[in-house]
């Protein structure tokens, strides 16, 4: 796909002028040799005090106080460059995410009520009974990076096997699930796989785990490509971040032609406008918009990159 690399410096030039400082750094660091550190100082800049995140990190709420899903979007980042365990950027999310678990519902909370004070997209307004749409987005993931990064036998890493166990047990019983808490799943899945056999705790076993993510995701997948433009669909590679991963042979061909609508829907600026708009907070959205803008632009150049559709 010859586009997606000449395409590929108008998206640099694009990220360089107007991109937030943290997607600057995610893109130095994969595609120029940049350093971890960059990115790791752009992420203090949306942590508190009590170490978890907020202030925007997650573009479509602004809320500046710590939330369980802003500090879920800097777990993944932090995954992402393979952060190690002792680092206190880690250190201090781990305690934030014990102190916030909410022994009442089994899980961290979605969607606080805090985030009605901030522009926020309609889908984060709190009301009542909210957390029912979200359940275990983002917890299934949060109980992943307890298990991933704490250390055996500690508090944190207990809470991530508990939050992990009802969450698997939630999964096992649904027909049906959201993609956005299948992709948690997906994520979470793959940070257990990397514990030592004897430090499996799950009450089912991996590989019916896998299988059943892997049904749920293949049923949810919108298979129409004509259909792909019109609004937010959930498409293969929102699921699969590489060539290695089992659902591209699940997904066959459609991986493929999921690659080139990415490449085809590259604007003459070399950006990927988001899908979603949020209806509201007119001043607020084009900034959000930006920002997004940032954030694909880095995610989907990596799959690009890991497909070797940029070499």
């Amino acid at each position: 796909m010859k586009r997606a690399k000449d395409a590929f410096s108008q998206s640099s030039k694009w990220m360089k002028r107007f991109a937030r400082p943290l997607e600057c750094a995610r893109w130095e660091y994969e595609f120029e040799g940049g350093s971890r550190e960059n990115i790791i100082h752009s992420l203090r800049a949306f942590q508190n005090d009590d170490g978890g995140f907020g202030h925007g990190i997650e573009p479509d709420f602004w809320l500046p106080l710590s939330s369980p899903m802003a500090t879920w979007s800097a777990g993944q980042i932090m995954v992402e460059i393979d952060i190690e365990r002792k680092h206190d950027l880690v250190q201090s999310m781990l305690t934030y995410l014990v102190r916030t678990y909410d022994k009442e519902v089994g899980f961290w909370r979605s969607v606080l009520q805090e985030n009605n004070d901030y522009p926020h997209a309609p889908w984060w307004h709190w009301k009542e009974g909210v957390q029912e749409n979200w359940m275990y987005n983002p917890s299934a993931e949060l109980a992943g990076f307890l298990i991933h990064w704490s250390e055996k036998g500690s508090e944190a890493e207990q809470l991530g096997w508990k939050v992990a166990n009802r969450a698997v047990d939630y999964l096992m019983d649904q027909e049906e699930v959201e993609h956005h808490q299948l992709s948690n799943f997906h994520e979470m899945i793959k940070m257990i796989q990397k514990q030592q056999e004897g430090d499996f705790k799950l009450s089912h076993s991996l590989s019916a785990i896998k299988e059943k993510v892997m049904t749920l995701i293949e049923q949810c997948v919108d298979r129409d490509v004509e259909n792909w433009a019109t609004g937010y669909k959930p498409l293969p590679l929102d699921f699969i971040q590489s060539p290695n991963d089992p659902l591209c042979t699940r997904f066959g061909q459609l991986t493929e032609q999921n690659l080139q609508f990415y490449v085809e829907q590259l604007s003459e600026d070399g950006t990927w406008e988001p899908s979603w708009k949020w209806g509201s907070y007119p001043e607020a959205f084009p900034i959000a918009r930006r920002d997004w803008q940032g954030i694909l632009l880095v995610n989907r150049y990596k799959i690009l990159k890991e497909f070797g559709l940029l070499s």
